[in-house]
């Protein structure tokens, strides 16, 4: 009788690797959950509600931490942009207008040091706020609107964006969806299948396409907010929808799909600062407002 001794490295070695594979995808997932839960714990344990818009906002930093921020990116973003306006009877205007504008609204409750800023920039049709009371306006935009009422427009839409803490909204948010854009990778990402990476694609393209919808809901506040900060300062507040006019124009044909956008077409802005008019003033807006 011949025995026959099974090799070494045979059908055993093969069930043991299937099973350290095993072990390895769930070594991956635990680590992933875990990744996911902090992130997730991180964000909602940071709730607080907006004195101003009354929402209820899960945010990671105080009054006090948005204005340094602010003040700390300040130089850099009017350097990207050509540096300040030189004109000062340009600056004062817009000074005036935007001290208006606090002064007369909830944005004076507030700790926020507010600074509107002239920037050189005539190529780019744009004007931005940062967390803490730093407000821009490019000369690109200045320049296309033709009433005070339209500049007033735009620095209370901005207004809006800082009282509503909206910069460190979507900072808070984007950590979130950093850490679970990290987990998701790390359960589906296999070095030693190249399909994989594709998972770890996608997962981070999900994570971004989040983040502009949140910002576009931001957008259609601040309008809503920038409503009620103009009529309170004395303007006419339909001066927005010649402020979106303006830049309908301005944008043309190059104009991306609303969905891919931060910013929501100026035809639904338009649409939604009508309905904020007629709610806040549903028996007629009051004589003698500034156009």
């Amino acid at each position: 009788m011949v025995f026959r001794f099974p090799r070494r490295g045979g059908g055993s070695g093969g069930a043991s690797g299937l099973g350290g594979s095993r072990l390895l995808s769930r070594g991956r997932l635990l680590v992933a959950l875990a990744v996911a839960g902090f992130a997730l714990f991180s964000y909602f344990t940071q709730r607080q509600q907006n004195p101003i818009t009354g929402e209820t906002q899960f945010i990671s930093m105080t009054e006090d931490q948005e204005i340094a921020l602010g003040l700390q990116a300040a130089p850099e973003m009017i350097a990207k942009h050509g540096g300040l306006f030189p004109d000062p009877q340009v600056q004062a205007m817009v000074d005036r207008i935007g001290k208006r504008l606090v002064d007369h609204s909830k944005a004076r409750e507030t700790p926020y040091r507010f600074e509107f800023h002239v920037l050189a920039d005539d190529r780019t049709i744009n004007a931005f706020a940062l967390p803490g009371g730093q407000v821009f306006i490019t000369t690109a935009l200045l320049r296309r609107l033709k009433t005070e009422g339209q500049v007033a427009g735009v620095l209370g839409h901005e207004v809006g964006h800082v009282v509503g803490r909206h910069g460190a909204e979507r900072l808070s948010k984007a950590k979130l969806t950093k850490g679970l854009t990290g987990a998701a990778v790390i359960a589906t990402y296999d070095p030693t299948n190249p399909a994989s990476r594709k998972s770890a694609a996608v997962a981070a393209m999900i994570g971004q396409v989040v983040n502009m919808h949140y910002g576009r809901g931001h957008e259609l506040e601040s309008d809503k907010l920038g409503v009620r900060f103009l009529a309170r300062a004395g303007y006419d507040p339909r001066a927005m929808v010649g402020v979106m006019e303006v830049l309908a124009e301005a944008a043309g044909e190059k104009r991306s799909p609303e969905f891919f956008s931060t910013h929501p077409n100026p035809e639904r802005r338009v649409d939604r600062i009508k309905e904020a008019i007629e709610q806040t003033f549903p028996n007629g807006l009051p004589p003698g407002l500034v156009p």
